[in-house]
């Protein structure tokens, strides 16, 4: 178990930070070692939590969701400047400041307590299962004739599911918390 949080924190915060840095933020000096090295930190910090995470069995629900931003999709998030260069769709302008303030933001919300889907347990029905592999054969066919493209837009549609999951958590945490009252409240009568 550690050594696989050991080769995500390469693999998912070394890796990609290093080469934001060397393309984009190296050119801030220190500044981008700084936002480099709490990246890296940040994705450890994250990687050590998930290893120390126990989910309540009334609470089963909560499977379904992470505690901030997962290391793999934290790594896409912040080579999302990068991707979006690579794409064609849009040059952008003064890309070591925006690089740096992705990679700042995405280093909180790996630590932060925000809530974001887990995609473990999806339960496909089966009717739906040809539309899924439909669906897959098209975002693979994406991948291979549009790449960079469809590697950003992933990212917009992550980006938009983390406000999406914060809502929906707290919902179900909601409807979590009313169901256990009501069931105190039929014990205290008995």
């Amino acid at each position: 178990k550690e050594l696989d949080s050991l080769t995500d924190v390469i693999s998912f915060g070394v890796a990609p930070s290093l080469i934001m840095y060397f393309w984009a933020i190296s050119e801030m000096g220190k500044i981008g070692w700084v936002l480099t090295l709490i990246y890296i930190v940040c994705c450890a910090l994250r990687l050590a939590r998930f290893n120390l995470t126990v989910v309540d069995e009334t609470e089963s629900w909560k499977i379904n969701f992470f505690e901030g931003v997962p290391s793999p999709a934290a790594a896409g998030l912040i080579l999302l400047p990068l991707i979006l260069n690579l794409s064609g769709l849009i040059q952008l302008q003064n890309i070591a400041m925006i690089s740096s303030g992705v990679i700042f933001v995405t280093s909180i919300l790996m630590v932060s307590k925000m809530p974001t889907y887990s995609l473990k347990r999806i339960i496909i029905p089966r009717h739906s299962a040809v539309f899924l592999l439909l669906g897959i054969g098209i975002y693979l066919s994406l991948m291979i004739f549009y790449p960079f493209k469809t590697l950003f837009i992933t990212g917009l549609i992550y980006i938009i599911l983390i406000p999406i999951s914060f809502f929906h958590f707290r919902y179900l945490n909601k409807k979590s918390l009313v169901s256990i009252d009501e069931e105190e409240e039929t014990e205290d009568v008995l």
